[in-house]
């Protein structure tokens, strides 16, 4: 059985669970097939979307005191590595990496990426890992290279509390796991926030809708696009913004030879993106067995790139 195949298999069981629940729900790490990947980077470049280039800002300016946490012949390891696109200037800046180390879902995009890092970073080892980093992660052996790990996008945020918490102590527990610089989204004024998730130019929509073209193509789904929205609200009890796809008629889905029912209205849960406070972020990372370095803000402090340590 082909990994293709294993992920199709998957990708249905999974589409299965999350649709027959009450309330609908699909896991966001089945947006990232190839075309989904190329959306989300296009995203990253939206006016509307300011945590990319706020965090790029933030790595750019401050990275002198990023460097100042990174041990000498260290490993940077990047969890949903995507194009690698912010880490070029940690490549580009930290002379002391040994190695980096991309972790994605998406082989092929992966293996494109890596390819072109070598190619532009030929005195760096670079060892690409196709990994679900909601999973267990066996790292390869770096002969006791002390690790650094990135995280940056906010994608912590896709995770509640808990789980965020629990991922941070798996990560804890990498060996030699020395530093993890993690890109975290804060908390500011709703209307900045939902315009970032409801862009202009219909690219965040396309995002979201690219799952049902996605499950058609491989779980064997007959979802008609045009039936669905794109739907960006704030939740401010549990602090996150929250995507959907909003079912604009009653209909019926078959998927993996299964019937979903749909309401009118009635939405699939797709992503949230959890917005912290520094009390919050300190707190959850006491928990999870790390301690912080250091929180560097850009001056609006619309976004912090954590050093823990």
């Amino acid at each position: 059985m082909t990994d293709t195949t294993i992920e199709a298999r998957d990708l249905a069981e999974a589409a299965l669970a999350g649709l027959t629940a009450q309330p609908k729900g699909l896991s966001p790490k089945w947006f990232y097939d190839a075309h989904g990947s190329d959306l989300f980077e296009r995203i990253t470049q939206l006016p509307e979307y300011y945590p990319a280039r706020t965090e790029r800002a933030i790595l750019e300016t401050r990275l002198d005191e990023i460097a100042a946490e990174v041990p000498d012949g260290a490993v940077l390891v990047e969890l949903g590595s995507g194009a690698s696109v912010k880490t070029r200037l940690l490549l580009d800046g930290l002379p002391q990496l040994a190695g980096y180390v991309p972790i994605d879902i998406s082989e092929a995009f992966l293996l494109q990426t890596a390819s072109r890092l070598r190619a532009d970073y030929p005195d760096l080892a670079i060892t690409p890992v196709v990994a679900d980093f909601m999973a267990p992660i066996t790292l390869p052996d770096f002969g006791g290279r002390p690790v650094v790990g990135f995280f940056p996008g906010s994608t912590l945020g896709n995770l509640d509390r808990r789980g965020a918490m629990e991922l941070l102590a798996r990560l804890r527990a990498w060996p030699d796991h020395a530093a993890l610089i993690l890109g975290l989204d804060l908390v500011k004024p709703v209307e900045v926030l939902e315009a970032a998730y409801d862009d202009a130019q219909g690219v965040t929509a396309a995002f979201n809708l690219n799952l049902l073209t996605r499950l058609n193509r491989e779980a064997g789904a007959d979802f008609d696009l045009s039936a669905f929205r794109h739907k960006a609200v704030w939740n401010d009890e549990a602090q996150r913004v929250e995507m959907h796809l909003e079912s604009l008629r009653a209909q019926r889905v078959r998927i993996a030879g299964e019937t979903i029912n749909f309401t009118a209205g009635e939405t699939i849960h797709t992503e949230n993106s959890h917005k912290f406070s520094p009390e919050t972020l300190s707190m959850m990372a006491a928990r999870a067995g790390w301690g912080i370095a250091g929180i560097l803000t850009d001056p609006d402090e619309l976004f912090a790139v954590a050093m823990l340590k």
